[in-house]
């Protein structure tokens, strides 16, 4: 009796432990950055970073765990301990993208100020160490802010640090999508108007969230976000990315 219930005691861990393992088998796909990325609170909508649609493109197999966060830099991501927490979850095989800039750049902000070496530097290690994992990072530019001049052009609301991440991504060889320029060029093609209702313009006393109204834009409403998510995904296509294979299936009624 004792050998018996020793085998069924061994032959319940077993199936325990494979359980757990099987548990663990998903890809995962991390997202760090800031707040045109993250996923919002009930209290900002319409609000809604690009991360939210972005993370149902994808089957089963694949688990999406958007870190993001508002007002984040690549220095506060660090210093908080959310990029710590990434790498200790990173499995080999996963993939992480990496999308910073709009905080690093804001001087005036000197709780989030990044300078251009430090911003450089810290892409450079987020690289490093997710390959140290096995991983693969996907480095990107920060999505454009809607800011036309006289003329009608949309402005380059980054200086240098788009440009950082660009060198960086040279320098480095990691799998880059520019997607300050991919987003000036949409944006630019929809001009002022159409644009505008892509990002956070209320009037006042139509949303119980914004009774004063708001006019702001660098974030995205719902529309603006999942346009954002699907140029991402058409860039990630353009490049051959591993994970446009793990694509969900589309329902036969939607193919009609």
């Amino acid at each position: 009796r004792a050998s018996r219930m020793g085998k069924l005691i061994a032959a319940i861990f077993i199936m325990v432990s494979f359980s757990s393992m099987s548990a663990t088998t998903k890809v995962q796909l991390f997202m760090a950055g800031d707040s045109t990325m993250s996923i919002k609170e009930v209290k900002d909508y319409p609000e809604t970073g690009w991360g939210m649609p972005f993370s149902i493109f994808f089957n089963d197999s694949i688990d999406v765990k958007n870190r993001a966060k508002n007002g984040r830099s690549t220095r506060t991501f660090i210093s908080e301990g959310l990029w710590a927490g990434i790498i200790n979850e990173l499995n080999k095989d996963d993939f992480v993208i990496i999308q910073f800039g709009h905080n690093d750049q804001s001087k005036q902000k000197v709780d989030r100020y990044t300078t251009p070496e430090q911003y450089k530097q810290n892409l450079v290690n987020f690289i490093a160490e997710v390959r140290a994992k096995q991983a693969q990072p996907l480095l990107m530019t920060p999505v454009t802010r809607r800011y036309f001049d006289e003329k009608g052009q949309i402005k380059d609301t980054h200086p240098i640090y788009a440009d950082i991440v660009r060198d960086v991504a040279k320098q480095t060889g990691v799998d880059f999508i520019d997607m300050e320029r991919v987003t000036q060029q949409y944006f630019q093609k929809l001009g002022g108007i159409n644009s505008r209702l892509r990002f956070m313009h209320i009037a006042p006393n139509l949303h119980p969230n914004y009774p004063m109204g708001i006019e702001d834009n660098t974030h995205f409403n719902e529309l603006g976000a999942r346009e954002v998510a699907q140029l991402v995904l058409t860039e990630m296509k353009k490049i051959n990315h591993p994970l446009v294979k793990q694509l969900r299936i589309p329902d036969p009624k939607h193919l009609k």
